[in-house]
């Protein structure tokens, strides 16, 4: 290999973990700046990018087409299951005693609760 295809080559890998970092200050700010009420939401699309771009890039597969349809259709399937258990906690058995479910109240709520 020459010198100068290394170069090119660790220069793409810096700009693969410049992406990486970049929406990892997003995943760490996006609650707190925009989007508050689809948080899990944005933080499950932001991981499967990050996924996406470490298995593409830093695992070599971004030539690879097989693989990738696989990778595509392993996460379709995942978000499918996803969807359909996060329809149903609603109806989930253990509902009021659950943390998944639970309804949260602010502080003075609380303290109003306690009075009565």
């Amino acid at each position: 290999m020459d010198i100068n295809t290394y170069k090119a080559q660790k220069a793409g890998y810096y700009k693969v973990l410049g992406g990486l970092l970049l929406l990892t200050a997003v995943t760490l700010i996006q609650p707190y700046m925009f989007l508050e009420n689809a948080t899990f939401g944005i933080q499950l699309m932001i991981g499967a990018i990050k996924a996406w771009i470490i298995v593409m890039y830093y695992m070599h597969m971004k030539g690879e087409t097989l693989i990738g349809w696989t990778v595509v259709f392993a996460l379709s399937l995942v978000a499918f299951f996803f969807v359909v258990v996060m329809a149903d906690v609603d109806h989930f058995q253990f509902k009021d005693s659950s943390y998944i479910t639970e309804q949260h109240v602010s502080a003075g709520e609380h303290a109003q609760h306690h009075e009565e």
